[in-house]
């Protein structure tokens, strides 16, 4: 927490600064000096005036993306002036419609008194020209107008009165029904999406704060925790010194108040440097530490039915591609209200963040999706009941490149009675959770680009992907229209804004040490509906018959799918795959195969598909798994590409292979699949589970070709010792023969667009070099039906060579190696 000399207040345009009055036993600060009432508009002044001289072809080209066209600098906007007159009139015109009231009718007479000063005033005659260098060093660049280069004249002093104006206006809006705002202060952390959530890579700084009569002329600021001692858990008995806050979260009634803290006096993942979860009365009493340990456990998340959802590394395993440093996974968990009976909701084995609830009950959250494709184009929304059944992804998992869409999309929040429809932050992969906002539609067609996603802040391009900043960040919609968020221009020293979609936005607390984040309306709100709980607990399972506890998967029609099928394809099985999290840190550490960063993964085998494309399978509980296609050869059509689970008594059913989700599946009779009992998994043949290239394909090669290409001194087929981990015989085929999808680099060393959708009939065997010569009878070599699957089987496997992450020289003797977490 700051001390009681570095807390300031500052409120631009119209806010005058007083002193805070003090109540009971909470920590009022004094407010800053009063600052210059126009300098938060001189400031916005001179980036309207930027952008109007040197965006407007960024504003062109994204003119379609904006969700309102209000928020553009349109082709009419000659100043400044011109452009928030325009907003404003926009505001304005739009709490009319909301809700009529006396006071918005005076401020409209006064609003349209300084539109007619504004059409009798004229612009500045513009500065003469620069005379051109010859050469030129560089495209002329046109000079601007006076009235934009500098903050003067009769257009600016009315800009400021507009400005004034606006504030008053945007605060007498019907949906500011609340007079608090719950927010937490914390430093800005390591900068990168993974690691700004460890807590030992933060800083000290910050603290919980209600700030009260938020949008009076007076507000004043309480410190929740001041005076405030933990009445449970390790620290019981002491208060929550100067550490790291992060993700606060109100009850749905308004009473209480979840967030994470970690106390940075440890190092590393140790208890005294990692986040755990608190919980509080929004008065101040009943502080409790629910969470503890050598992990961090953060983004908590009221349930309907009364349990709390949160992020926690309590799944184990590592980022693939986390260079040096470690890089603990976490993801998706629940307890109960008081910290106890923990459960695992997710069991993917890649990152997770932030999950929420939208309007219909269901947990909304951004996952990291990476299977055998491109690492920094899959940060996206996705859903889930709340027990964890059934994830999909609505939206965003497959952009049609790295550019087409923002590369993470966090602090994904419902609209309030709008479904399907999310405000979230557009923020970078290799940065902070900071950036641009946007409003997303999943009732929309996903065209793999933006047609589900529209642009809050255009002025905002998207960070890392369109080199953008982390201006924005944490918002909370109030309405489609209309948003609390934190905002820097600099992207550094945040404040509370009350956000518009019109391009409209007002300072409500700026402390000038250390950025504020995530603001919350302190008040009750409707509770979405609480969905029953079908996952059946551990505890439950052992009194249940085995019949109750299976999962079982069902597939309506493979062909109903988003893409086209080969030609004459007929899908004859599914084959099952068990991605299996990394299990030490070192990124590259081992090679699991030619391909960078790649899944180790384990071969559970195949189900049966009808021939009406049905299927209906048991399925392993508790294991990330995807699904292939393969044709009636045995070969691989199509990939997942993505990652699945199911758990205990789950019923899962999937419309199609990557069906479209927005349409409804033809009328048919009853899948054939459905009519008999579920199809047990067939295993595959030795060396797929676990997976190892030296017992799965190396006995093809010694039975079928090592003595004629060591008598011909051919290509080197033979086990010997390759580059480690690799054999020679591996060295041989995994590049230049095989197939592999490279996270960086992309397919067969090809440029990565970064979409990471393969072609279906045009991915593992049937698109490797290798496989058409052994159809040609590579010299006349005919392998028998078990080899050549489990030639096919490799390719359509990334072209693997070990499969697991430790005992690496057991695996290259061929010795058995069980994966040390699943």
């Amino acid at each position: 927490m700051l001390s009681r000399n570095a807390l300031w207040v500052t409120v631009l345009l119209g806010m005058s600064a007083a002193c805070l009055a003090a109540e009971k036993s909470v920590a009022i600060e004094k407010s800053a000096p009063a600052l210059d009432p126009a300098s938060d508009a001189r400031a916005e002044f001179r980036e309207l005036a930027e952008q109007i001289v040197s965006s407007r072809d960024w504003f062109t080209r994204i003119a379609k993306q904006a969700f309102n066209r209000q928020a553009l600098i349109l082709p009419e906007d000659r100043d400044p002036l011109d452009v928030v007159l325009r907003r404003t009139a926009a505001l304005l015109a739009d709490m009319q419609e909301m809700r009529p009231r006396r006071d918005l009718a005076l401020l409209a007479a006064s609003f349209d008194e300084l539109r007619r000063k504004a059409e009798a005033l004229p612009l500045a005659a513009p500065a003469p020209a620069a005379a051109p260098q010859t050469p030129p060093a560089r495209k002329p660049v046109a000079t601007p107008p006076p009235a934009l280069a500098r903050a003067e004249g009769p257009r600016f002093e009315l800009y400021l009165e507009v400005c004034q104006l606006r504030r008053r206006i945007a605060l007498a809006n019907p949906l500011l029904d609340f007079d608090k705002i719950l927010f937490v202060q914390r430093h800005l952390s390591a900068d990168h999406m993974c690691d700004q959530f460890y807590g030992h890579l933060n800083q000290r700084g910050g603290g919980l704060f209600v700030l009260e009569d938020a949008f009076g002329e007076k507000p004043t600021l309480r410190n929740l925790l001041d005076g405030v001692v933990v009445e449970s858990g390790r620290l019981k008995g002491r208060r929550l010194e100067p550490g790291s806050f992060l993700s606060p979260e109100l009850a749905f009634d308004g009473r209480t108040v979840l967030f994470a803290y970690t106390e940075l006096k440890g190092r590393g993942w140790s208890p005294e440097s990692s986040y755990h979860i608190f919980r509080i009365g929004a008065d101040g009493r009943g502080l409790l530490q629910l969470t503890d340990g050598t992990w961090n456990d953060f983004d908590p998340c009221f349930l309907p039915d009364g349990r709390i959802a949160f992020i926690s590394e309590r799944r184990g395993g590592f980022l693939r591609c986390s260079g040096s440093r470690p890089c603990p996974v976490y993801t998706l968990h629940s307890m109960d209200a008081q910290g106890g009976e923990i459960a695992r909701l997710s069991h993917h084995e890649t990152h997770e963040w932030q999950p929420s609830v939208d309007n219909d009950g269901k947990l909304v959250y951004t996952r990291w999706d990476y299977v055998d494709r491109d690492t920094n184009a899959a940060h996206h929304l996705w859903t889930c009941y709340p027990d964890g059944r059934d994830p999909r992804s609505p939206h965003g998992n497959y952009p049609a490149h790295r550019g087409a869409r923002p590369w993470f999309e966090a602090d994904i929040r419902a609209v309030p009675s709008a479904p399907q429809k999310y405000i979230a932050t557009a923020a970078a992969h290799h940065g902070q959770a900071f950036g641009s906002l946007i409003h997303i539609d999943t009732a929309l067609p996903d065209d793999g680009a933006m047609s589900q996603v529209r642009r809050i802040t255009p002025e905002s391009p998207f960070p890392e992907g369109e080199k953008g900043s982390y201006r924005f960040a944490t918002p909370w919609p109030l309405s489609e229209r209309y948003y609390l968020a934190a905002h820097d221009p600099a992207g550094k020293n945040h404040g509370i804004y009350l956000v518009d979609a019109f391009g409209n936005r007002e300072l409500l607390f700026r402390d000038p040490a250390i950025p504020s984040m995530s603001p919350i309306p302190l008040r009750a709100r409707p509770m979405p509906p609480a969905l029953p709980r079908q996952v059946l607990t551990e505890r439950e399972a052992a009194t249940k018959p085995s019949v109750q506890t299976r999962a079982t998967i069902s597939v309506m029609n493979v062909y109903d799918a988003n893409f086209d099928w080969p030609a004459n394809t007929r899908i004859g099985s599914l084959r099952i795959l068990q991605l299996l999290p990394k299990t030490n840190p070192p990124k590259g550490s081992p090679r699991i195969g030619v391909a960078g960063d790649a899944n180790a993964r384990l071969v559970l085998g195949t189900v049966p598909v009808e021939r009406d494309g049905s299927a209906y399978f048991e399925a392993p509980v508790g294991k990330p798994i995807y699904f292939q296609a393969l044709d009636e050869r045995g070969l691989a059509v199509q990939s997942m590409r993505s990652a699945t689970y199911v758990s205990l008594g789950e019923n899962m059913t999937c419309q199609g292979c990557h069906e479209t989700k927005r349409t409804a599946p033809a009328a048919r009779a009853s899948p054939l699949a459905q009519r008999r009992s579920p199809s047990p998994i067939t295993p595959e043949p030795d060396g797929s589970a676990p997976f190892n290239y030296v017992r799965l394909v190396q006995p093809v090669l010694d039975r079928n070709c090592v003595s004629c290409h060591t008598e011909k001194k051919a290509l080197d087929l033979s086990g010997a010792p390759g580059s480690a981990p690799f054999t020679r015989s591996y060295d041989s085929l995994a590049k230049g023969f095989g197939f592999w999808f490279d996270s960086t680099n992309g397919c067969y060393g090809q440029a990565n667009t970064g979409g990471g959708r393969t072609i279906a009939g045009k991915f593992g065997a049937r698109a490797s070099k290798l496989l058409p010569l052994l159809d040609k009878g590579h010299y006349g070599v005919k392998l028998s039906p078990e080899d050549l699957r489990r030639i096919t089987l490799w390719l359509d496997c990334n072209s693997d060579f070990l499969g697991a992450y430790h005992d690496v020289e057991a695996q290259v003797k061929g010795e058995v190696v069980k994966p040390k977490l699943e």
